[in-house]
């Protein structure tokens, strides 16, 4: 069986890149690290680790345990977590992961609302996208991850679909809670002509997050034209400031711009294109006390938030 304390070590050691950095992050002695490094490698029959000059690195078969040992461990450190929570051994805590317009909407209604109703209870929030949240709830850095997907497209049922959404096996160990569903709109500048994405195919156009600009190439593709990408920017701010500025157009979803609307574009819906915002978490219910309260929060705020689904 694999030892988990050894387990951490090699995942330290694959996250800071070197033995010494491991070994600061763990507060153990550097000597210690790579006996545990050793006896590891002695547990699994494998090579795990590899010098490469005056350091190392880790071998195809050690980047492959140290994925799995992550999610191995986050999994251990949740389980911890409720059963603290479960038998009051510690005041509870719980930590949410969320994208920056979920953040400039809904979650600070939720967020207030928790607080009002749990005093005694500690919310903290991080800031990531989707696929940093995932990985965040996956190693037990957070207990709650907001995440969204895009589904359809501007073709009829055979637009584009999220990565994610689509290649992810049921079996994964977490659980998503469906919050709303909200449209995508075209962004151009207040004055400019054109209702669908191919009036627009000899436009410059502004992308956003990777998966944003992946629905965004595969959505002009539907209607048979290929976007020229002139900028790139995660800032739903400085894309709109961008459009008003005449130096592009693009796509973006009800909640950024229900979070700040520019004087100077012009939105139109995209019919067939919406973008579903999900809670993940780990595992079946019944959740840790301090999770189904924050999941609660969240589905309320949501429903308040949340526009109508595009028909």
């Amino acid at each position: 069986m694999l030892d988990v304390t050894r387990l951490r070590v090699l995942v330290a050691v694959a996250r800071h890149g070197s033995v010494t950095a491991a070994a600061r992050a763990l507060q153990y002695a550097q000597p210690s690290v790579s006996h545990h490094l050793s006896r590891l490698e002695a547990e699994t029959g494998s090579q795990l680790i590899q010098r490469v000059g005056r350091g190392i690195r880790l071998t195809e078969a050690g980047q492959v345990l140290a994925e799995r040992a992550e999610e191995i461990l986050g999994r251990i450190d949740a389980a911890e977590a409720e059963l603290a929570a479960y038998t009051g051994l510690r005041a509870g805590r719980v930590r949410l992961a969320a994208f920056p317009s979920a953040l400039g909407t809904f979650v600070p209604t939720a967020a207030a609302a928790f607080a009002v109703a749990s005093p005694d209870l500690e919310l903290r929030l991080t800031e990531a996208e989707p696929p940093d949240a995932v990985r965040l709830l996956r190693s037990g850095e957070v207990d709650v991850a907001l995440i969204f997907s895009y589904q359809n497209g501007p073709s009829a049922g055979n637009g584009p679909q999220d990565a994610e959404t689509a290649h992810q096996p049921a079996d994964d160990g977490l659980r998503r809670v469906p919050l709303f569903t909200e449209p995508i709109y075209l962004v151009t500048p207040k004055d400019m002509p054109g209702d669908r994405l191919v009036d627009h195919s000899a436009k410059r156009w502004i992308a956003g997050c990777e998966r944003c600009r992946t629905a965004l190439v595969q959505s002009c593709a539907a209607v048979g034209f290929s976007p020229d990408i002139a900028f790139t920017t995660d800032d739903y701010l400085a894309v709109q400031a961008l459009v008003a500025a005449g130096l592009g157009v693009t796509t973006l979803p009800g909640l950024s711009l229900r979070s700040h609307r520019h004087p100077g574009v012009r939105v139109t819906e995209i019919p067939g294109l919406a973008r579903t915002v999900t809670a993940t978490v780990h595992g079946e219910p019944p959740d840790p006390p301090t999770t189904a309260a924050l999941l609660q929060h969240l589905g309320a705020a949501a429903t308040a938030w949340a526009p109508h689904p595009p028909a």
